[in-house]
């Protein structure tokens, strides 16, 4: 049998881990558990690809070329704020700063996977990451931006917070979901995009308000990333099923290994 496809994983980073955790002045790399397996339901494995920060890691030693070059595709996790700084602005609040460190690592990992044609998916954090990767801007709070708009985020429901869900017709996402072009999907993001990045399109929106909610790169990349959490969604429940995503992506990364 050929060997099961291989899927790296971006780390979320805790850089002053809570002194209960018995990491004092150490910095932790990280996956949600739900994530890996969600691509380990299709015996794909799964792969934490440590960052590379300067002063750790000697960088002739360990590049990031040899990290894509092990993989067949890469998901971009969730988690932190993706910094203001990466887009060109000011954060307007200080918890609005996010993780310039993962920004930088996470599109150098982009920029390798799209040179090597490894098919990317991001989620959530993912998805703006790719948008700003490819000169793109985002909303740093839609409270504060788009005022106008429903709430995207519930501290209180956290993955039990959802919205409606419209599919753009005669996209990749609608010839996946067939021709009903309204879903539910989770909603856990106080960020969105706000100017598109060069070279992609919107494939979802959320339907009340247009915010966008999944984008796809145009050409020859398979390049998509979804605002919502796929993998929260299980098999029983009303939620989009996340299951033809996860089979279009790891169908895309067993085709570039051919």
């Amino acid at each position: 049998m050929p060997r099961p496809l291989r899927i790296g994983l971006s780390p979320r980073i805790l850089h002053q881990p809570p002194l209960e955790l018995g990491f004092r002045n150490k910095t932790l790399q990280y996956l949600e558990q739900t994530v890996a397996h969600w691509i380990m339901r299709r015996r794909a494995l799964a792969f934490m690809l440590p960052a590379i920060e300067t002063g750790g890691v000697e960088r002739s030693h360990v590049r990031i070329s040899d990290y894509v070059r092990e993989i067949d595709g890469l998901v971009l996790q969730g988690g932190a704020d993706v910094s203001p700084v990466s887009y060109g602005e000011t954060p307007q609040r200080p918890e609005w700063s996010g993780d310039r460190v993962r920004d930088l690592y996470e599109m150098e990992l982009f920029w390798e996977c799209v040179v090597q044609r490894k098919p990317v998916l991001g989620i959530c954090r993912g998805l703006q990451l790719i948008n700003v990767a490819l000169g793109g801007s985002l909303y740093q709070d839609i409270a504060t931006d788009r005022p106008e708009c429903i709430i995207h985020v519930d501290a209180v429901l956290y993955d039990q917070h959802r919205h409606a869900l419209l599919i753009e017709e005669n996209s990749r996402l609608a010839n996946l979901y067939g021709n009903r072009y309204q879903h539910l999907v989770n909603s856990i993001h106080h960020q969105a995009i706000k100017e598109l990045g060069r070279d992609s399109m919107v494939e979802a929106v959320s339907e009340s308000d247009g915010i966008i909610e999944a984008i796809r790169m145009q050409g020859d990349s398979y390049v998509t990333g979804f605002q919502w959490h796929p993998e929260f969604h299980g098999p029983a429940t009303d939620l989009l099923d996340s299951g033809p995503i996860l089979d279009d992506f790891l169908a895309a990364a067993e085709k570039q290994r051919e």
